[in-house]
């Protein structure tokens, strides 16, 4: 299941920070942190973790980024801790389902994405467009919140 949270009186200042979540960080949330730092052009900060993360991101999900011109070889993962969630503006989970991702007692919202791991390159292109879709989305939504 996916949440989203929007932290009270949050944007005192014209960005905002979101923290993109999934179970390993090895994939979707990862693709999410590039396209959102990408697209809002660093007016918002895009990070992620994963609640239980991995030793490294899915070599498929950094080929298929790498093929829209967007380098994620370098990033490292990162397990999610209450300073990262604290710090956010936006906690945005990516299908960990309730049993593993932290519960967030706020508005949700349900990205119900697909796990790239161990996904064909097909799979893989699809779960990338559908997470730069809703990245766009959600950057058109955060610049006119910061207005």
């Amino acid at each position: 299941m996916v949440f989203l949270q929007w932290k009270k009186n949050s944007y005192r200042s014209n960005t905002a920070k979101v923290l993109f979540v999934c179970i390993h960080n090895a994939g979707r949330s990862q693709m999410a942190e590039a396209f959102l730092n990408k697209v809002s052009g660093g007016k918002h900060q895009g990070i992620s973790a994963g609640s239980m993360s991995s030793d490294k991101i899915n070599f498929v999900a950094v080929e298929s980024m790498t093929e829209l011109c967007i380098n994620i070889r370098s990033a490292r993962t990162r397990r999610l801790n209450t300073e990262m969630m604290q710090g956010a503006d936006l906690v945005v989970t990516m299908g960990c389902g309730e049993d593993v991702c932290p519960v967030i007692p706020v508005e949700m919202e349900n990205w119900s994405l697909d796990n790239p791991h161990g996904q064909p390159m097909e799979v893989v292109r699809g779960i990338r467009d559908e997470i730069q879709s809703k990245v766009n989305t959600l950057v058109s939504t955060l610049d006119m919140r910061a207005k």
